[in-house]
């Protein structure tokens, strides 16, 4: 969206046709504005640029703008506190943050480990969500929801909340890890066989499910192996079965022979298969497209030349914080072309509200909610997980969207009185509804004063005169997140 980032000002938004909050009705707008064509093609398809690490300038200038764009994708959305830190830090000194902040999380993350060892799976949701809202590695949570989509693993198959627990512990300690240690426990994680359908694989009958979803859907993709590959790699993980929720190996039901895996051959076990399928080029070049469509747009296919080199690099060690840091340090990533071309997910819109608003609401009343708008954490709908970008919306998601957003805000109901838009408006010096007002556009889209949006916004805060400021700050407070750049990260 190449207007998004036009003057060196505090601020920056896109001065583009605005409907009212009723356009949410009609997703299309959504789809559209995401889709918009970058006028910079150019350097959006020059590799060397796109890697480039950003420095800013006068023509694209560290913002407002581009520090919530930042927190947006490498996190859940931020506070305003944290967004004026970032613009006091710099980009590259908030991504370091971002990546290994000061606040070492292990405690945290042993903490909540306690309390979600006894739940249920719908216990289970509201922990993660709560680990997302107050963590302090938020990038961490972010890269763990995107690796519980990639290797989905269904807890209504698993049907043990205890492994579908050991599940996402295992992808949040390699989620900005290693990918190699990720898949050797992958491929005898209890609950990925078991919603694989492979938590029996006996040597005089092999098992190809695991094999056919390591290969079709975690690494090589469609057209990147052959039937023989399956059924050798099958073979190769003979003799592990899942008997009463725990896993076992029975070593005389291990197929010994020799196999051959991509033209390698040799007695192969199961992390021999993960060793030959990571040398494969096309694992590295669909994980970094995978990314790309994760971290930068979704709208458009990247030139495989823009993706050859950080591929090249991924294939050496997959080292995951490395191309993560690489993709968020870029050019390309503080670019027009990667300035709301994301759909938000359920998870992200509402916790962009909500870390927003530097509160904790009832999270077993969210998941059930956020289970509404189509993401069910623990619970993705195919083995390729949430489909994501437009597949998130349709009138009745954008309906859903807009009663969860008053039910944040509106001060009763389920979700109480936890998130009070004129409080942290006070907080950070706001006295009158029209400067609370116009510190709520900021906060939440970091939308340019002088634009479109925000003028239009600020018109609805003036009515009606006669109500109390907490409850137009309320109304108003929907108004901004119901918008169709709210919807788009």
């Amino acid at each position: 969206m190449d207007s998004c980032f036009r003057r060196n000002d505090k601020y920056c938004f896109r001065n583009r046709n605005y409907m009212s909050s009723a356009i949410l009705q009609k997703p299309l707008r959504i789809i559209v504005m995401a889709q918009q064509t970058s006028k910079r093609p150019v350097k959006a398809t020059d590799p060397a640029w796109a890697w480039a690490a950003y420095k800013p300038s006068d023509s694209a200038p560290w913002n407002l703008a581009r520090a919530g764009h930042l927190y947006r994708r490498a996190g859940f959305g931020a506070n305003w506190g944290e967004l004026q830190q970032a613009l006091s830090d710099g980009p590259q000194r908030t991504i370091d943050k971002l990546l290994k902040p000061k606040i070492d999380p292990a405690s945290f993350n042993r903490e909540l480990d306690q309390y979600e060892s006894s739940a249920s799976v719908d216990g289970l949701r509201a922990w993660w969500l709560r680990r997302m809202i107050q963590t302090p590695h938020p990038l961490l949570e972010k890269m763990t929801l995107f690796w519980h989509s990639h290797f989905a693993a269904d807890a209504a198959k698993v049907k043990s909340a205890r492994l579908m627990q050991q599940n996402v512990q295992l992808l949040r300690s390699q989620a900005l890890g290693s990918l190699r240690t990720m898949l050797e426990g992958i491929w005898c994680d209890p609950a990925m066989l078991l919603s694989a359908a492979a938590d029996t694989n006996r040597k005089a009958r092999p098992n190809e499910n695991f094999a056919k979803s390591l290969f079709e859907v975690f690494t090589v993709g469609p057209g990147g192996y052959t039937e023989r590959d399956v059924r050798e790699a099958s073979r190769a993980f003979t003799g592990w079965f899942v008997l009463r929720s725990r896993l076992r190996y029975i070593e005389r039901e291990h197929d010994d022979g020799a196999k051959q895996i991509f033209g390698r051959q040799g007695k192969f076990k199961g992390d021999d298969v993960v060793r030959v399928v990571l040398e494969q080029p096309a694992t590295a070049q669909r994980l970094v497209r995978k990314l790309y469509r994760f971290f930068i747009s979704e709208t458009e296919e990247p030139d495989a030349r823009v993706l050859a080199a950080p591929a090249e690099s991924f294939a050496k060690d997959y080292d995951i914080p490395k191309l993560v840091g690489t993709v968020l340090r870029s050019n390309l990533f503080f670019s027009p072309a990667a300035y709301r071309r994301r759909i938000k997910s359920p998870v992200e819109f509402s916790l962009g509200i909500i870390k927003g608003l530097e509160e904790t609401v009832s999270t077993t009343q969210l998941a059930k909610d956020l289970s509404k708008l189509g993401q069910n954490l623990y619970h993705p709908p195919t083995i390729h997980g949430w489909s994501g970008g437009r597949h998130w919306l349709n009138s009745s998601t954008m309906a859903a969207r807009s009663n969860l957003a008053l039910a944040l805000l509106q001060g009763s109901g389920p979700y109480g009185a936890k998130l009070n838009p004129w409080l942290i408006t006070q907080k950070y010096g706001a006295s009158t509804v029209e400067s609370a007002a116009r510190f709520l556009v900021e906060l939440f889209l970091q939308a340019d004063p002088e634009g479109v949006v925000y003028r239009t916004l600020l018109k609805s805060a003036q009515s009606p005169a006669d109500a109390k400021p907490q409850d137009r700050l309320r109304r108003f407070a929907h108004s901004v997140t119901t918008v169709a750049e709210f919807n788009l990260a």
